[in-house]
């Protein structure tokens, strides 16, 4: 007769098993049920972020002011007083761009749940997140070089600091490649992956994104770009109740 005796499991074998000591499915179960949306509010913020950036750069309009046409040095005079509102340009851009990339690691993340582990769509999503964080940083790139020199000819010649403001006017505008996400969302919503009203709007305002960055008007992407981000975000703070009660 043999006498079989029960050996309670060590925490190095819960440790292998992919469990932590301590803890079981109902201690786990929460996060699950409960996935983070601080991701989605991340995408709000930078959305509206990008708005002020866009509002606050067409503000810096020296070069573009048919007064000024042709002559640098009146167009350098006058950027010298704009510094508040290229200060609030630089803030804003920046803001957007740091939140633009938690943003988009969540994101991936999200959709990775839903869109089956061969798709390339996720990362398509969070690649057209990030490069377009990356053309804000270098969009404000020349600030701290230009704000404060503004207007002074020791420091700046005239002729770059009017090129300065055509920098300002365009290269943080290039959202572009955000439309790329957009179109994405759209992929995964037509095989059930997300709510379908979600991946209409990153059909209709991924794809006029996506359409005006490839265009030689590419700098209007900045128009539709940050607003189409604050309805997305919105959508996944809000909207994607499904996916979290289904967690």
């Amino acid at each position: 007769m043999t006498t079989q005796f029960h050996v309670p499991p060590t925490a190095l074998d819960q440790a292998d098993a992919g469990t932590d000591p301590g803890t079981d499915a109902q201690s786990a179960q929460p996060s699950l049920v409960h996935p983070p949306t601080r991701w989605a509010l991340a995408g709000l913020v930078a959305g509206v972020a990008g708005v002020g950036m866009m509002v606050t750069s067409g503000m810096v309009n020296a070069v573009y002011d048919e007064k000024y046409a042709g002559d640098a040095q009146a167009i350098s005079d006058r950027l010298g007083d704009l510094v508040p509102q290229m200060l609030a340009f630089h803030l804003f851009a920046m803001t957007s761009a740091v939140l633009l990339v938690v943003f988009a690691a969540g994101l991936f993340r999200r959709l990775r749940a839903t869109a089956g582990a061969d798709s390339v769509l996720p990362l398509v999503a969070f690649s057209g997140a990030l490069v377009t964080a990356v053309m804000l940083v270098v969009g404000t790139g020349l600030d701290t070089e230009f704000i404060f020199a503004a207007g002074d000819p020791e420091i700046v010649v005239a002729e770059s600091a009017a090129f300065y403001n055509h920098w300002i006017g365009t290269v943080p505008w290039c959202w572009g490649l955000l439309g790329l996400s957009g179109l994405a969302l759209f992929g995964v919503a037509r095989k059930g992956g997300l709510p379908r009203w979600i991946g209409l709007v990153g059909l209709v305002g991924g794809g006029l994104t996506l359409l005006l960055g490839v265009s030689p008007l590419q700098y209007m992407a900045g128009m539709t770009g940050p607003v189409g981000l604050v309805v997305i975000a919105t959508g996944f703070l809000v909207g994607d109740k499904v996916f979290r009660g289904r967690a």
